[in-house]
């Protein structure tokens, strides 16, 4: 794929050629010591599907009491949220970048981040009434359920031309973003959305950007969801089910995310 979640795209587990890259990096001893041992892992020690839930549910559980904390703390502790972001940043690039799965900082991950998703979201809560918050997680949910439906279905798959759209529409959208967010930290614009506040023929840009990304994260969610299947059918070992969490948990905090700016716009 020409762009792919980097979580899955830096190991050769979820690769299609995933044997032969990780053959080339090995020593003649390497390769004879792989060559005496059985042709195969036990299935029990594979990746499986199964498995992969299993591990994505428990990273969820936890994003969720990390939630609840933020929740809680938004007013009696407004800055924990905040720092909850950076660090939950920190331990993203960590993961990203580390040759194999560590369940330890991959729940870390979905602690801290639960954190800041609670926060923020109690932020939204108050700045835009009841109701939004309960809003973009029953939104998120039925797109990431829309999404996964199809792709058991085999009604969309990722593939090579649409996976090249959505890095030029990613790429777009970051240095949107980054423009944005910089004319909004230097005055430069007084509404509070930025360029998002902008609006064409009465429409917010921000609403119709936001649109666009909610179907760039569906899109992402069907990649995740290829490199999940790819590497069952690398039975990779089973410790990449993790691996296939953190991807699968980045992303549906991405969307949510967006989902919750696109109601905070509606009701601005």
């Amino acid at each position: 794929m020409a762009l792919n979640n980097p979580a899955f795209s830096r190991n050769e587990a979820f690769s299609n050629q995933g044997a032969v890259a990780v053959a080339q990096d090995m020593s003649a001893q390497q390769l004879q010591d792989m060559y005496n041992q059985p042709a195969t892992l036990p299935d029990r020690e594979v990746m499986t599907i199964e498995d992969s839930i299993a591990k994505s549910a428990a990273s969820f559980g936890v994003l969720l009491v990390g939630a609840a904390i933020g929740w809680l703390t938004v007013q009696t502790v407004p800055f924990l949220w905040i720092g909850a972001g950076i660090v939950g940043f920190v331990l993203a690039l960590v993961n990203i970048f580390k040759k194999e799965p560590s369940p330890a900082l991959i729940l870390a991950y979905a602690g801290v981040q639960g954190v800041f998703v609670g926060g923020i979201s109690a932020w939204y809560e108050l700045a835009y009434g009841g109701g939004i918050v309960a809003q973009a997680v029953i939104a998120t949910l039925v797109v990431v359920g829309v999404t996964l439906a199809l792709f058991a279905s085999g009604k969309i798959r990722a593939s090579a031309r649409a996976t090249k759209v959505f890095m030029i529409a990613m790429v777009g959208y970051i240095v949107f973003s980054l423009v944005n967010f910089g004319l909004i930290l230097f005055g430069v614009t007084d509404d509070p959305w930025g360029l998002r506040g902008a609006e064409i023929m009465g429409i917010p840009l921000g609403l119709i950007i936001g649109v666009l990304v909610v179907i760039m994260a569906a899109y992402s969610l069907v990649l995740d969801f290829d490199f999940i299947q790819q590497g069952v059918r690398n039975r990779a070992p089973r410790k990449y089910g993790w691996t296939g969490a953190f991807g699968i948990m980045v992303t549906v905090i991405w969307l949510y995310l967006e989902i919750l700016r696109i109601l905070a716009i509606t009701r601005d």
